[in-house]
């Protein structure tokens, strides 16, 4: 563990736990940076941008949820993205993020990333990094549970560079 409780991914590690090592530093960097705040924190943006951090936790586990069992497992979206059209209403995630509880947003995010290691040590558990997904894109390649593992790293990290501006301009705290 850091000096923020981060997990260090091993360096040493087959391709999956390196993987997952990465995806879970990720993961408690996001934990980091919006831990402490409250709901006026939670839900301040930054010049023209509509992202908060509380947007990026309801967004992230949405995130997990789709791509660790919508996509991987062909399972049904989790309550609350069960019902979510998303493209008459492309916002739903930052606007109703800013009248959720902080309470709310950490557990539900927690709780979707909960469902998502269970699902990734299902998935390297019956085929491994290469076992691909029970979705199909319209072309009918599907992607693998390693890029499904990527795609995550990435998004966090992209994401995590948003809290980490938003929260320097909340109360000034700064990390890498």
């Amino acid at each position: 563990m850091d000096d923020h409780g981060r997990p260090e991914p091993p360096v040493d590690g087959d391709e999956a736990a390196t993987l997952v090592g990465f995806l879970d530093y990720q993961r408690a960097t996001l934990a980091w940076k919006s831990d402490g705040l409250d709901a006026a924190g939670l839900a301040t943006t930054v010049a023209a941008s509509s992202v908060s951090i509380g947007g990026l936790l309801k967004h992230l586990a949405r995130v997990e949820d789709w791509w660790c069992s919508v996509w991987l497992h062909g399972r049904e979206p989790a309550a609350p993205w069960r019902g979510v059209d998303r493209s008459t209403d492309p916002n739903w995630e930052w606007r109703s993020a800013a009248l959720e509880p902080p309470e709310t947003l950490r557990a539900d995010w927690l709780a979707a990333v909960d469902r998502s290691r269970r699902s990734v040590a299902e998935s390297l558990a019956a085929g491994g990094l290469d076992q691909p997904a029970a979705r199909r894109w319209p072309d009918g390649r599907a992607p693998s549970l390693r890029w499904i593992l990527c795609h995550l790293i990435e998004e966090y990290a992209r994401h995590n560079g948003h809290a980490d501006l938003i929260r320097e301009a909340i109360d000034g705290e700064t990390g890498e």
